[in-house]
């Protein structure tokens, strides 16, 4: 049987999945390391410097796997990937963001919907502020922070309209009101990179003084008084050090990153017969979602209909803004895809699953029509909501950063 070519996705194809019976778009790319085949990747590392790994059944045979980009991961880097299509003008979404401005901060900083852990959800917007009727009001007492102590999937609609991107990539408000009762979404679209047929390398390390700079040459102390015309050490005098006088607070010059450093061996790093990223939106799990309007316990399947296309449209648009940015996941774990990125409907059971190409430019276009589509609709979809840290807030943060910059001070002397 001729292989079925691949069909360019559009808004009108995207809507009769989300309105068929569908379960699911999935996009199944397979990788290589930037060096080529064999060279080394690096993972991520877990409490105790440990790498995730395990055993999977792939083809009917049991193959050694390392987890290289999870799926926390994965959703964070297509939030990432959404925050700089909506500066750059590309989109509009739907944002909150809290403002760490105060000059009492040593760093002024904003946080977004799209960068905090939980989302709209998180204790950052709870514990911040923002204008009703001319005065401060704590966000989560606010009407539009009210949304989500009463949002579920089956009343979606206020949460669409404030945060869609907590309804593709899940929320949980156990900070809230109701605790762990609190709303709770599943995530509709998960993906992960994995390394098959993986390897533990090694990894060496080591530094070579061109100033050939000795052990013996020490020790070295430290300055009393700092200024700007002395290093922050001083060498004790020659006598004390060649009697072997130890002085208190005496440091070797490799402590002062001076000598050479001994070179060391240990566990690091993997090699790979190949990475495979897994991305999989869920229409199921969409079609669960109700948006009600007009203070109605029910929802009119149309406007469900059009919320869904526009969820869908955004999780599509999230996974391939970042499958075109790259996957230079870190240092010395740069993969290149091996294959054109293509996404399988997966539809009749038994039968063979349609295949669509997606890039960024037409998941831009399908994104913005499916919005448009739904304010005509009259389903809400509010502009960016400012927030203004509690003073509270602010103090904790001030302290926290004064703290971390004496921290880094104590560790340069």
């Amino acid at each position: 049987m001729e292989e079925r070519k691949p069909q360019k996705l559009t808004l009108e194809k995207l809507r009769e999945a989300v309105s068929g019976k569908a379960a699911a778009f999935r996009c199944v790319t397979e990788y290589q390391p930037a060096g080529g085949p064999g060279d080394k990747v690096f993972p991520p590392t877990y409490e105790g410097g440990k790498y995730a790994t395990e055993t999977r059944l792939i083809d009917g045979e049991q193959v050694p796997c390392v987890l290289i980009d999870s799926v926390q991961s994965q959703a964070n880097r297509m939030e990432l990937a959404l925050l700089e299509a909506v500066r750059e003008g590309r989109i509009e979404l739907p944002i909150i963001e809290s403002r760490f401005e105060d000059p009492s901060l040593l760093k002024p900083f904003v946080v977004t919907s799209l960068e905090a852990p939980h989302r709209v959800a998180d204790a950052i917007f709870r514990d911040s502020t923002v204008e009703e009727e001319g005065r401060q009001v704590m966000f989560r007492k606010s009407e539009k922070g009210k949304i989500l102590d009463n949002a579920d999937i089956r009343s979606a609609s206020g949460l669409f309209g404030i945060c869609p991107t907590a309804l593709v990539f899940g929320v949980w408000d156990s900070a809230g009101p109701r605790g762990g009762l609190g709303a709770k979404v599943q995530r509709a679209v998960v993906s992960e990179m994995v390394g098959i047929d993986a390897y533990p390398g090694v990894r060496t390390s080591s530094r070579i003084d061109p100033l050939q700079i000795k052990l013996g040459a020490g020790p070295l102390l430290d300055r009393p008084e700092k200024d700007d015309q002395h290093p922050d050490w001083q060498i004790a005098p020659e006598e004390s050090a060649k009697k072997g006088t130890k002085a208190k607070n005496a440091k070797k010059p490799s402590e002062v990153n001076h000598g050479n450093v001994t070179p060391t061996i240990a566990g690091g790093g993997f090699t790979i017969g190949r990475a495979m990223q897994t991305t999989v939106l869920s229409l199921a799990a969409l079609r669960r979602l109700r948006f009600p309007l007009d203070g109605k316990n029910v929802s009119d399947p149309a406007d469900d209909t059009e919320a869904r296309v526009v969820l869908a449209a955004l999780a599509l648009l999230g996974a391939v803004l970042t499958r075109e940015e790259g996957a230079d996941l870190r240092s010395r774990c740069q993969l290149v895809p091996a294959e054109e990125f293509l996404w399988e409907l997966l539809d009749v059971p038994g039968r063979e699953a349609k295949k669509y190409v997606l890039d960024a430019d037409d998941a831009v276009a399908i994104f913005n029509e499916a919005v448009k589509r739904a304010k005509e609709s009259n389903l809400p979809w509010e502009d960016r909501i400012v927030l203004t840290p509690h003073p509270d807030l602010i103090e904790l943060v001030r302290r926290s950063q004064e703290l971390e910059a004496e921290s880094a001070t104590e560790e340069s002397e």
